[in-house]
Formats: structure tokens, sequence, C-alpha cells
């Protein structure tokens, strides 16, 4: 990148729409993906999630292994990495991942919105097994003319077809943490007051993937097999928090699958908003 493209970014965040993030091969055996099931609230007996005899991989994980594009922007210097915050997420499942082996990724930013304050970058992730999107809430970035984007979705007023309660474990972004995502704020005090958070919270993709699982029962599927997922972060989730989950299903239709859309609150505080997740069911 020359020195005039690189004053051209640091002025204008929409410089930014199309920069590519290179490739990357991963690799990751049964291990990683049975700790990364406990991790998001899979339980000993779930023997599909946690025994290697018998294991599906969650679409979920494949987020663990592609959390180093968001960070290499971050890296580069398009935004400041200890102000911009994950803004929401979305995941678009190919294949379903092998248990073990290697995982080749292609990055990129997608597209800058303008927010007036602030940018949101959009770093897609790309391989044969899915379509991963990180939407990054850069603060100070925003005012050069670029379109605004999507708003947020508006809260559902009908009653929900499904009422679920998740309980979170006081270490469960303690492991989570050990799949990749090793910032020090999920486990340091002094980081997450650095951050403005009161104690370490928990990972964003970690509550969205501890949803799911409830979610897939409620719908009459299995976690596994999760095709699509998308969701907001409203508000921080902190470790041993009670997280209440609202879901909606019908309205769409489908002769392979079921989509609930969601919202979910934490101790009375919306901490995801705008969610859907859509699952292949099989007779």
């Amino acid at each position: 990148m020359s020195t005039g493209t690189a004053d051209v970014r640091e002025q204008n965040a929409g410089a930014w729409a199309g920069h590519s993030l290179g490739e990357r091969t991963v690799a990751y055996d049964e291990r990683d993906v049975i700790l990364y099931a406990l991790a998001v609230g899979a339980a000993a007996t779930d023997l599909d999630l946690v025994f290697e005899e018998r294991l599906r991989v969650l679409p979920t994980f494949a987020l663990t292994q592609a959390q180093w594009a968001p960070d290499a922007l971050g890296s580069l210097g398009a935004f400041d990495i200890t102000t911009a915050v994950h803004g929401s997420q979305r995941l678009l499942v190919r294949e379903p991942l092998p248990v073990s082996g290697e995982l080749t990724m292609t990055a990129r930013v997608a597209d800058v919105w303008d927010k007036g304050s602030a940018a949101v970058f959009d770093v897609e992730v790309e391989s044969a097994y899915f379509l991963a999107t990180w939407s990054l809430f850069a603060p100070g970035r925003g005012g050069f003319g670029g379109d605004r984007g999507a708003s947020r979705p508006k809260p559902r007023e009908t009653p929900a077809d499904h009422e679920l309660e998740v309980r979170t474990a006081s270490n469960q972004a303690a492991l989570y943490r050990l799949l990749g995502d090793r910032h020090h704020m999920h486990i340091d005090p002094e980081a997450a007051k650095a951050a403005g958070m009161p104690r370490p919270f928990m990972h964003g993709l970690c509550t969205l993937a501890a949803v799911t699982l409830p979610l897939a029962a409620a719908a009459g599927a299995h976690p596994a097999d999760l095709v699509e997922l998308e969701g907001r972060f409203a508000s921080p989730v902190f470790p041993g928090d009670r997280l209440d989950a609202r879901g909606w299903t019908g309205g769409e239709a489908e002769e392979d699958g079921t989509t609930v859309h969601f919202e979910v609150t934490a101790d009375g505080r919306t901490a995801l908003s705008g969610g859907r997740a859509r699952f292949r069911v099989t007779a």
C-alpha cells in the first residue's frame, strides 16, 4: 500500500471498501471442536457435540477460525482498536465443517457505512464452507459522505412463540477465549475497566452461539444444522448472567428448514436484537 493511499484511508474511512485482507489457512482438530461446544454451553450429555466418536461441528465454530480477519483490519489502522466495537454478525453456512483438518479463507472489507459520527466496517470472510461478515462500529470514522446502510431493526410487538432461558457460566468467557479471541477485556478486570466495563464480559460471538442451542431445540432442529445466523450486539453480557430469549417462527415459506427470529435480554437489558437463525430440518 503506497503512502498516498494510506493517507487517503486515514482521512476517508470509505476508501477501505474493497480492500483485501488476504488469505489464511488454519488447522484444527476434534479437541478444538469439543472445547468450542463446551464453551458455548453444550452439556456433557450432548454426545454428538462433545464426544469424538459421534462428533458433529457447530457451524458457529467457523467464526473462531475466521477471527483473524477483523483483527487484521484493526492492526492496519482502519480504526481505533480501543474504541471500535463488534456491532453485528452474519453467517451463511455452505457445507458442514469436517471434525478436523485445514480451513482456507480469504477476507476483504466488503463495505464501509457512514453513520455520521462513526463508520461501520463490514469485514467478509469466505471459504468453501461458509461466508461470514463482521460489522465493526468505529467511533470517529464517519462523516465521509458515504451511504448510511441499513437502520437497526425494530423490536417485535407480537407475542413470542418461544420463551427460553439460558444460564451463562461464570467461567464461560475464560473458556471461550481459548478458541482464539484473546482480547484482555474478557478476562482481566483492569482491561475491562479501561474499556469502560465494570468487569470482564462475554464475547458477543459466544453469547450469539450459546443462544442457538436452545433455539434449535425449540425449532425441532439440531444446532449443527444451522444454515444462517445473524444478530446485533446491543449491550454486554457478563459471565453468570441469565439470558432470556424470545423467538418467533413462521412467516417464511420453507420446504426443508425453519427460521426463528429472536431477541435476547440479559438481566433486563437488550443484549441481542434483530436475531435470525435458520435451521435445516430433516425428516
